[in-house]
């Protein structure tokens, strides 16, 4: 099971919290540099599942994440984990000496109100992961990473949590490339419209709304082709009254649609 390491990472909690709930057998983990990596590996055959953060509660989507399902249409969501995030500064030194604040972008960015009010004149420098942070500012005085406490090994926790949000979480996903699941409460697609005129998008979501469909989340995407035209990733809750409706979505936005990607049925679960 590939994940974004080193180890360390919420994502390796996040792997090894879903290795359980999917009660694999001995899994083995396999940490890989940077998200497109992780999602590249499965695509490859280079392992048989990955581990990666898909939204966030306060910077929303991982982008990296979303572009990589689009560029390898093959992939299929097994089971998604809500996981608090609470994040913790840490150094070798001491606050008052911090001048560098390293972590993964994600992580400066829910944390950016506090590192405004608590060190303004720190400098912020991306890695990453948050763990790699806390490996690069080891035995460094004017170094700071933000990670997870639990991953802070020699450093000092300088503050904790010094999340903007409290109640700050991340949702991951565990990838496959078989599509074996036929049941869940969670359905994830992506689609890109034929055409980009008034009520282009509108027409796509009323199909899903007269189907009974209610969409817990929509985001776009640009296609990368060429500007304004974009990729709509949406996320469905299903019941036992619903859910051969959704077997009749494809059907309904083909005729609106240039590609259609089903990711597939899956249980959403929380931790604590």
């Amino acid at each position: 099971m590939a994940y974004l390491g080193p180890k360390g990472t919420y994502a390796e909690k996040a792997a090894k919290a879903l290795a359980a709930l999917e009660k694999l057998d001995s899994p083995q983990f396999s940490p890989c540099k940077g998200l497109m990596s992780v999602v590249d590996n499965l695509a490859n055959n280079l392992c048989e599942a990955a581990v990666v953060p898909i939204e966030n509660s306060v910077e929303g989507g991982v982008t990296s994440t979303l572009d990589s399902l689009w560029r390898h249409k093959n992939l299929f969501i097994h089971r998604a984990l809500v996981l608090p995030i609470k994040h913790s500064l840490m150094s070798s030194g001491s606050i008052s000496t911090i001048s560098e604040v390293l972590s993964h972008p994600q992580a400066i960015a829910q944390c950016s109100q506090w590192l405004n009010d608590n060190i303004p004149n720190a400098v912020h420098l991306p890695t990453n992961s948050t763990a790699e942070a806390i490996r690069m500012v080891q035995g460094s005085s004017f170094r700071a990473a933000i990670g997870s406490k639990d991953a802070s090994e020699a450093l000092n926790i300088l503050a904790y949590p010094i999340n903007d949000i409290e109640g700050n979480c991340t949702r991951f996903i565990l990838l496959s490339k078989n599509n074996i699941k036929e049941d869940g409460n969670k359905a994830s697609m992506a689609f890109s419209l034929k055409s980009n005129s008034p009520g282009a998008l509108l027409k796509a979501l009323n199909c899903i709304a007269n189907l009974g469909l209610n969409m817990s989340r929509i985001e776009s995407r640009p296609s990368k082709r060429e500007l304004g035209e974009y990729v709509f990733f949406i996320d469905l809750d299903l019941n036992n009254s619903n859910k051969k409706d959704f077997e009749k979505i494809n059907q309904e936005l083909s005729p609106l649609c240039n590609q259609i990607i089903n990711f597939g049925c899956y249980f959403g679960s929380e931790i604590e």
